[in-house]
């Protein structure tokens, strides 16, 4: 495979990076202003509680705020390194050895990036060029498509399926194979989830792998749930998978790890042929990320190894929590299998658009939720809100009260 980062110039102007887009994706672009904004100015209008956009509703863990201030207190508040500081990157080399199973060099495959946002602009402005299609699996996150639109991209919806003997969503491999074509670029997975909370199992790597034995094609993988996952399930990384991983930039982030979004510190691992392009384009989009954070989330995976692996059983009871609440109300849901989301189908309640509904929540019972129509291409016909339980307990049961009284 070969692969060039896109030219990049700071002469370039919004309308000549999208000029290669036609004119539907451009207006788009031009005129949206993503949900989650949308929905917490209108939370915080009404005084609901937020449930719609995807951060927790506590503090890190204290022994990492107070590394974080014994590091911005100290010598360490200057540029970091373009590909992040050794310690940090030696941290994260560790963890993907031992959940993964992969050694990763710590200087050639790791790049601390702004966030996982960062990491997923910077991949997509890395590969994609104009013409090229990416498939992005709907609902999707609404990060990915207008990326594409600004390198010149064309994005191919394809949609996940539920059925009879599988009723979670999940890829159909059928569907895939028959919108790869020529100009196919790239695919982009989410798993664990958002918004479904779906999450893939061994089998759908070895799948996805025999899909691409005759492809070239590039895989970028969003994997910042990784260690929330329920029910005894595990995650499985492309990064496991050898065919899988020589293709592929695994993205993941502190933010989501640590209940810290706001720090908004994430990292890509990628293959060095993968990572040397990616970082042309990164070095020019942030070129570092803050120093202290970095140095004292390094300090806290090596000091509390065991910290990560509280992160399932934490949320899954906030999951239980909520749902347990919710078993006598109107709503209809299957528990989430991951990430910190959980999907209700408000269809008894209610024939509105999921747009108007979750407005009208909002407004009329304080509770604020996301429409997951706008994470699709070509939405369906149906009633689902996506609600974050990553919220105090006290908050969880008082939104459900709400909630039950519909």
């Amino acid at each position: 495979m070969k692969i060039s980062a896109i030219e990049f110039s700071f002469s370039y102007t919004f309308n000549t990076i999208i000029k290669n887009s036609n004119q539907k994706m451009k207006s788009k672009l031009e005129a949206s202003t993503t949900i989650f904004h949308t929905m917490t100015e209108l939370a915080n209008k009404h005084e609901a509680i937020n449930l719609s956009q995807g951060f927790p509703g506590f503090n890190p863990d204290k022994r990492l705020l107070n590394m974080v201030s014994d590091f911005v207190h100290g010598e360490n508040n200057q540029y970091a390194p373009m590909s992040g500081v050794p310690e940090l990157r030696a941290s994260i080399s560790k963890k993907i050895e031992k959940y993964n199973g992969r050694k990763i060099h710590t200087d050639n495959e790791i790049t601390v990036t702004d966030g996982a946002t960062e990491a997923l602009f910077s991949v997509i402005m890395t590969v994609v060029h104009p013409g090229d299609e990416v498939i992005v699996f709907d609902p999707a996150y609404d990060n990915y498509e207008p990326a594409v639109i600004l390198a010149g991209g064309i994005t191919k919806h394809v949609p996940l399926i539920k059925s009879q003997e599988n009723p979670d969503y999940h890829i159909d491999w059928q569907i895939l194979k028959e919108s790869i074509n020529k100009k196919t670029k790239l695919i982009i997975l989410n798993f664990p989830h958002n918004p479904t909370g779906a999450i893939l199992c061994e089998n759908d790597l070895d799948e996805l792998a025999e899909v691409l034995n005759k492809n070239d094609i590039y895989l970028m993988s969003d994997e910042v749930y990784e260690h929330i996952v329920f029910d005894g399930n595990r995650h499985h990384s492309l990064a496991c998978h050898d065919d899988l991983w020589s293709r592929s930039f695994v993205i993941s982030s502190f933010g989501k790890t640590f209940h810290a979004t706001g720090w908004k510190i994430g990292y890509c691992i990628a293959p060095k042929k993968l990572t040397d392009e990616m970082r042309l384009i990164h070095q020019w989009s942030c070129y570092s990320v803050v120093t202290p954070i970095q140095l004292a989330i390094a300090k806290f995976m090596h000091t509390y190894p065991e910290y990560i692996d509280t992160l399932s059983d934490f949320y899954e009871s906030k999951r239980d929590l909520f749902c347990s609440l919710l078993e006598k109300s109107n709503f209809n849901f299957r528990p989430s299998a991951g990430s910190f989301y959980q999907l209700l189908d408000y269809s008894q309640i209610s024939k509105e658009k999921d747009v108007i509904f979750a407005e009208k929540l909002t407004k009329e019972i304080g509770v604020a939720s996301i429409p997951i129509s706008v994470f699709y291409g070509n939405p369906p016909n149906e009633q689902k809100l996506r609600f974050c339980f990553a919220k105090d307990d006290s908050v969880i049961e008082e939104a459900a009260k709400r909630l039950c009284s519909l």
